[in-house]
């Protein structure tokens, strides 16, 4: 176990750095992390319309007096989501080009703007013969992969010319906001140009290429097939086996692998989400697995289900450092907060937690996944605050869902078990 420790650490461990630390794998973390208040107030409005309308329904409670009470909460909770989850690819857009300009040091407000209208240039125009108006499946979640893929090369234009000095440059007596204003001009407008020339040459050339759009374009030969793969079981468990990993080895592993997780399977969560919205049932939504899934039935308390080593320590530890740390821990696990508990106990590069922390998540997530694949639960479809405690999670990200907080709990007191065994080994250990 030494030495596959120490491989890992001189191999593995600097690679797995750089890949944390890219700039635009940053960037595009941290436009995911930026838009969360936006993608949390329009869950927040679908949620409290499965509380007001849908419960309600004919085949569930089927008393249509709560909803028509409740209709001015429900109109108000639609309002909301079109502002938030509907318009997600143009707030993402803008996210993404403000970062990646301030990952190279350019005006990100400008890298920003730039981006957002880019991704406008690219987006067809007309509903039914008309002009001027944009189809909400383009700014919606199923437009995040053309948002980000256009939103890169733009900004990237805009960087690049930036770099290059090819500017408007003003006297310095002009004011700073005024200079900075005038230098993007010129990058901005070939940026947008270049995305106005591609949408126009895949709308001429419609017939040939499969799509009128090139937002269409996109759907079909990235998205589609990356959201197809993302569902089967095999990608599911890898991706939660290296968060683990990653995690092992003292990398924050939900970030390092956020452009996986966010980038696929929080598209997949909003597009259910979409789908309910637009009435749906919930148990015909199109994604089984979503970036909440993995909260709802693996990562209680955190990644490794650290929140289940807590309590078997708490109940079967001999070891006084390790009961230290996990009544200290405590508190802070039930809101899935692990950091105490990796570098506490610590979990990380320990070579008796090596094992449960790195492979409980794949045996939890198969779990989730065989349920919801079976019916046994509905798809998760709504986001929740992370720190949500477990059981609960489950419950919310579900539109409140009995069963799915039942699998949740039952994944927790399995992990629970198997951790115990660990934890016993671990007295056992100086």
């Amino acid at each position: 176990m030494n030495g596959f420790s120490n491989w890992m650490e001189l191999k593995f461990v600097p690679v797995a750095a750089k890949i944390g630390s890219e700039k635009h794998l940053v960037a595009i973390r941290d436009a995911f992390i930026a838009v969360m208040p936006i993608t949390m107030a329009g869950s927040i409005a679908t949620l409290l319309n499965v509380f007001c309308r849908d419960l309600w329904a004919p085949g569930m409670l089927n008393n249509a007096a709560v909803p028509e009470a409740m209709n001015w909460l429900i109109s108000i909770n639609g309002n909301v989501w079109w502002g938030t989850n509907a318009m997600f690819a143009l707030v993402f857009v803008f996210a993404i080009g403000y970062h990646l300009s301030k990952a190279y040091d350019v005006n990100p407000m400008a890298g920003g703007l730039i981006a957002f209208s880019s991704l406008l240039a690219a987006t067809p125009q007309g509903v039914e013969g008309t002009w001027g108006n944009i189809p909400w499946q383009y700014t919606s979640a199923a437009g995040l992969f053309t948002a980000l893929i256009v939103g890169m090369i733009a900004t990237l234009i805009y960087v690049l010319l930036t770099k290059k000095n090819i500017t408007i440059k003003m006297p310095d007596s002009v004011p700073p906001a005024v200079s900075k204003a005038f230098a993007a001009i010129i990058p901005g407008t070939v940026a947008i140009y270049v995305f106005g020339l591609i949408a126009y040459l895949v709308s001429t050339n419609a017939a040939v290429l499969g799509a009128s759009s090139l937002g269409d374009l996109i759907s079909l030969y990235i998205q589609t097939p990356f959201l197809a793969i993302s569902q089967g079981l095999p990608l599911v468990i890898i991706s939660s086996l290296f968060v683990g990993i990653f995690w092992f080895f003292g990398l924050h592993g939900t970030n390092v692998l956020a452009p996986v997780l966010d980038g696929v399977y929080k598209v997949a969560l909003l597009e259910n989400q979409s789908a309910f919205q637009s009435g749906v049932a919930v148990a015909d939504l199109e994604y089984i697995w979503t970036r909440g899934s993995f909260d709802a039935y693996a990562w209680m308390g955190g990644a490794g289900c650290t929140l289940a080593l807590v309590i078997a320590l708490l109940l079967l530890s001999k070891r006084e450092d390790e009961k230290a740390v996990a009544m200290m821990a405590a508190p802070m696990g039930i809101f899935n907060i692990n950091e105490p508990v990796m570098f506490g106990i610590p979990i990380v590069l320990s070579p008796v937690y090596f094992i449960p922390f790195v492979f409980i998540s794949p045996i939890l997530v198969t779990i989730g996944y065989a349920a919801t694949f079976f019916g046994l639960v509905p798809p998760v479809f709504l986001e929740i605050p992370w720190i949500m405690p477990p059981v609960i999670y489950a419950f919310l990200a579900t539109g409140g869902s009995i069963a799915a907080a039942a699998v949740s709990l039952f994944n927790l007191v399995l992990a629970i078990f198997l951790w115990a065994i660990f934890v016993k080994l671990a007295n056992k250990t100086a």
